[in-house]
């Protein structure tokens, strides 16, 4: 896994995941009490967006979105670019939208937000002084990031022409990794009739943890849901949890 992650992240790189809540406080008590999480302020033009810190590094956002009990609140992957217009352009003419932006994050960078065409969400990043993640692959960090769709081939070729991936075969069912010179950087999983209704085809934020079953433990304690209790999976043993509000992310047991 990676440990210290480099300054500028090359196209398609998986480099921030993000959280809007409804109640981004009571969010950030939940995954600062679960992850040992502390918070610093973000960028000024997203408002109470803030920073969640693992011993002093940073490793992911929650802010709070519009209003709107019925709004689904989940974790959004966002992807690298060199040029986010040249990126959402791409994303527009090879069947996805653009349901956000671009728009400016002060000096820290530029962003837009978008849907695949299987309908995934998920967010395109141009660094300026902030690249994104700090660190990844330890205890308290993001671990990987998977689209879970209903076959991987066909959104697979999406990806490969927006950002210029790799598509490789990965592991035994409907598995692919998405490549980045040469280099695993997320996972396709095809599960097709099994993608579930509430949330359709969606980017998946795994976070790693020094013990998957005291985590999804603690998460339920907190208020949260185990939907899948901690089991073998391709990456080692795993679980997949939902906050409070119902936005869904894995456990990975990664050593310190």
């Amino acid at each position: 896994m990676t440990t210290d992650a480099p300054d500028r992240r090359a196209p398609g790189t998986p480099c921030w995941a993000s959280l809007m809540a409804h109640r981004a406080d009571l969010a950030r008590d939940f995954y600062g009490t679960l992850f040992g999480w502390e918070f610093t302020p973000g960028p000024p033009q997203l408002g109470s967006y803030m920073l969640a810190q693992a011993g002093g590094l940073r490793v992911a956002g929650i802010g709070e979105g519009a209003p709107g009990a019925h709004r689904p609140v989940s974790w959004t992957t966002m992807l690298a670019a060199d040029d986010v217009d040249h990126a959402a352009e791409s994303v527009r003419e090879c069947g996805g939208t653009v349901g956000i932006g671009p728009l400016n994050a002060g000096e820290d960078g530029r962003l837009a937000i978008a849907v695949d065409p299987s309908g995934a969400v998920f967010g395109i990043w141009q660094g300026g002084t902030f690249s994104g993640a700090d660190v990844t692959g330890v205890p308290g960090s993001v671990a990987w990031s998977e689209l879970v769709t209903h076959e991987s081939a066909l959104v697979g070729k999406f990806y490969e022409a927006v950002f210029g991936f790799g598509l490789e075969t990965a592991g035994d069912g409907d598995r692919a990794e998405l490549l980045v010179d040469g280099r695993a950087v997320a996972g396709v999983h095809g599960v097709g009739r099994q993608l579930p209704r509430d949330r359709g085809a969606h980017w998946m934020t795994t976070f790693a943890v020094a013990d998957v079953e005291d985590a999804a433990g603690l998460a339920s304690r907190l208020g949260g849901r185990v939907l899948e209790p901690p089991h073998p999976g391709p990456r080692g043993l795993t679980a997949t949890v939902a906050d409070p509000e119902g936005a869904a992310f894995s456990l990975l047991a990664i050593q310190s």
